[in-house]
């Protein structure tokens, strides 16, 4: 027997939040129980955090770092309920209590929801594992709408690090997130990052490998954010029954050989 998987809204008034209530209202496998956002906030059906959190098997989260990394201390203090967590530009120091609160409660964090972008990082990987640094220059392209307040986004930091592991090295020893003035030649094995901002676009992402006669580009366009919210119902009705622990969308998808959280 199936059983409706409790959503609590974080962020319900903002842009992701709202797309969250409406996928929900077209599907049956979950159903929103109570939607909540900062407490000065205003709007119709709008409650107490705490409230929405004793409601809720899973609580989604689109907000702000802080904002996710205290919605998830507060949820593995509570011993539920489990997270679906889509904010991106955290700092180390955040990432960590999120990695504390996932000893207590189910957590999927993912910089991006969307299954073309998980099968593009599988791709990505291979082919930065096949093209060897000395022949071919890495950089990741993103452009996202006017009101995204980080850079590089989640979803080019993904494919960064995939790029990275490709090549069995740290992104964070290759990477390379700003050009301006002299700088001098490419370093060799560097994986470069190219962000544009404006307009309403959702998510465009690139990854082009350059070499001296021909350049491959690997892509994905976003063309209605409801695909992402599509992808977090589905992480939050995969995640009930899950042990405690820190998942990704690779685990959604199953498309890491062992089902144990990262």
């Amino acid at each position: 027997m199936t059983t409706t998987v409790r959503i609590a809204i974080a962020g319900a008034l903002g842009r992701m939040g709202q797309a969250v209530a409406k996928t929900l209202a077209q599907q049956d496998a979950a159903v929103v129980v109570a939607r909540f956002d900062r407490p000065d906030a205003a709007g119709e059906g709008l409650v107490a955090r705490d409230a929405a959190l004793a409601a809720a098997d899973v609580v989604i989260d689109f907000t702000l770092p802080e904002a996710s990394v205290l919605l998830a201390e507060a949820c593995a203090a509570n011993g539920g309920p489990a997270m679906i967590i889509g904010s991106t530009g955290f700092s180390p120091e955040q990432l960590a209590r999120i990695d504390a609160a996932a000893t207590r409660i189910a957590i999927v964090r993912s910089g991006n929801y969307a299954l073309g972008v998980n099968m593009l990082l599988g791709l990505v990987k291979q082919a930065a594992a096949a093209l060897p640094a000395r022949d071919w220059d890495i950089e990741i392209f993103e452009g996202h709408h006017k009101r995204k307040i980080d850079a590089p986004s989640g979803t080019a930091l993904m494919l960064g690090q995939a790029a990275a592991e490709g090549r069995g090295v740290s992104l964070g020893e290759v990477e390379d997130r700003a050009r301006d003035g002299v700088t001098g030649p490419r370093r060799e094995g560097a994986i470069g990052f190219s962000v544009m901002r404006g307009g309403g676009v959702i998510g465009e992402h690139s990854v082009i490998f350059a070499g001296e006669e021909e350049i491959l580009t690997l892509s994905h366009s976003a063309r209605d954010r409801g695909l992402f919210a599509r992808g977090a119902i589905a992480a939050a009705v995969w995640l009930q029954g899950r042990p405690p622990g820190l998942y990704d969308m690779q685990d959604v998808l199953g498309f890491r050989r062992q089902g144990q959280p990262h």
